[in-house]
């Protein structure tokens, strides 16, 4: 039985080419070519950054990439979920292939479990590649499946490839925390809070070098190795996704998109554009299959070290997971201890999906508030009509932002936690900004979530008990139990116990 479930679904021998970035001659012809060059005309040798907040922007500008690409989209995802988002993007991809656009997508191999038939199909339309990162020959039907199959190799299979990435004819690219699902795009009944970088300008190309040095590792596969479909699944799967949209073409969800963007005031998705200097940072694409925990100075987290130096005035870390660890909490105390303004912003117990990653970061709380650290968590009961179309605030929410604030002038925003994993195991992206602007408008929404609607602001008493201070219905609050239900209580008790905390 074991032996059955573990089966493979490998095909035949496969060939795999080598892929690079558009070449900037293409790249300036295309209609999006053309108009980056012309808003960067006045800002030479800048990048120009927005920040996109709203889910419902953030899908809509994919949608606006996918039908606007002349030439090229290259996709760097870690997870794929098969809801109302994803299955229109895909079918957008289809229509932008017929179009003669080359799609590659590069997918972690986790994200494919129980899809791999679907993504193969789409795979085999002559204009799309889609490569799996770290892939298991076996296990691929089920994730029970996938789970025994990776014990035998779990050191390797327990690291996974994050970045999130899109970039259109090499010229216009999104990095930030958002996979394809329902609740990154405020499209389900969990809405995670989250935020993307676009960029235009001498970044890009950087960016598009950090997707290909992917693409073209031994640790991306072309998913025809795994599964076997019929040269011509693309059609079927085309025509399946385009009746399955006409059914839900006037859900509630597309129906405030048609009304949202229909408003004159909204204004454009991207709207201003902020100029500055802009590095692009990664981790080496090879990292899943290093021996041990890397030296630092190899990770994308000690480049980011590096280049950002030691804050002056201000250091404001947004992170879904906060496990600081003795060497983080030594380091951001010191920060705090010589006069660093510094606050944290993580979700809550009750707000987070994992837990037990939450159970690794509680025993930082007491000195991080000792030092003057300011801890801000993010509440899942978030109340409605705070937030200005922000795109924070719902009804279930939980924070998914990856960013730094540092001082008045810099930020970093990718797809980073302020975790090990995000340090040692995975691979990350993301994009250091030098842009007075830019910074300002994340400081726009570092104050919006620290309204007491949203989040609990941890503090310290005398006697060093802690306190949740919250505003609900109203009601000013002060709790001294930290909120969220026995299970979570749980898991993080368990996380101390068994000593999870290297691996979250």
């Amino acid at each position: 039985m074991l032996a059955l479930l573990l089966s493979g679904c490998a095909g035949a021998p496969v060939s795999r080419e080598h892929g690079a970035p558009l070449p900037p001659a293409e790249a300036e012809t295309t209609w999006l070519g053309q108009w980056s060059a012309l808003s960067a005309a006045p800002h030479v040798a800048q990048s120009g950054f927005a920040l996109l907040s709203s889910g419902q922007d953030a899908f809509s500008l994919r949608m606006l990439l996918s039908e606007q690409a002349d030439r090229r989209l290259d996709i760097q995802t870690y997870l794929m979920g098969d809801g109302l988002t994803t299955r229109t993007l895909l079918l957008r991809l289809l229509d932008a292939a017929e179009r003669g656009v080359t799609i590659r997508l590069l997918i972690d191999d986790l994200a494919t479990v129980g899809q791999g038939d679907r993504l193969a199909a789409l795979s085999s339309h002559p204009h799309i590649e889609i490569r799996v990162y770290n892939a298991l020959p076996v296990g691929r039907g089920s994730l029970t499946a996938r789970v025994l199959a990776s014990l035998p190799v779990a050191t390797r299979q327990q690291r996974r490839m994050h970045n999130k990435l899109w970039i259109a004819d090499g010229t216009l690219a999104i990095v930030g925390g958002r996979n394809l699902g329902d609740e990154y795009y405020s499209a389900s009944d969990r809405n995670l809070t989250d935020l993307d970088l676009v960029a235009i300008g001498p970044v890009v190309p950087q960016l598009s070098q950090s997707f290909y040095l992917y693409w073209n590792h031994g640790l991306a596969q072309p998913i025809e190795r795994y599964h076997n479909v019929d040269g011509e699944a693309w059609r079927e799967l085309r025509a399946s996704l385009s009746d399955w949209f006409q059914e839900h073409a006037d859900s509630p969800y597309f129906t405030h998109l048609r009304q949202r963007y229909a408003d004159a005031d909204q204004g454009p998705l991207i709207g201003r554009l902020h100029w500055g200097e802009g590095v692009a940072l990664w981790d080496p694409p090879g990292k899943p299959a290093w021996r041990g925990r890397p030296p630092l100075r190899r990770t994308m987290a000690g480049e980011l070290m590096a280049a950002v130096g030691r804050p002056i005035e201000r250091l404001v870390v947004i992170t879904a997971y906060f496990v600081p660890g003795d060497v983080g909490t030594r380091l951001i105390r010191e920060l705090a201890e010589s006069g660093v303004d510094v606050e944290v912003f993580t979700n809550s117990l009750e707000a987070s999906d994992v837990p037990f990653a939450h159970g690794a970061y509680q025993p930082y709380r007491g000195a991080l508030l000792e030092s003057g650290v300011a801890l801000y968590e993010m509440r899942p009961d978030q109340e409605l009509g705070q937030t200005n179309g922000r795109g924070v605030g719902s009804s279930t929410s939980a924070l998914h932002i990856k960013a730094l604030a540092i001082d008045d002038d810099r930020l970093f925003v990718g797809s980073a936690n302020a975790d090990p994993r995000s340090i040692w195991w995975n691979t990350e992206v993301g994009v250091l900004v030098r842009s007075e602007e830019l910074a300002a408008e994340l400081d726009a929404l570092i104050e919006l979530g620290k309204r007491p609607t949203l989040s609990y602001r941890v503090e310290r008493e005398p006697n060093g008990r802690l306190a949740w201070v919250t505003v609900r219905d109203g009601e000013h609050l002060r709790l001294y139990r930290e909120p969220g239900d026995r299970w979570r209580h749980l898991g993080a008790w368990l996380t101390r116990l068994v000593g999870l905390e290297p691996w979250l």
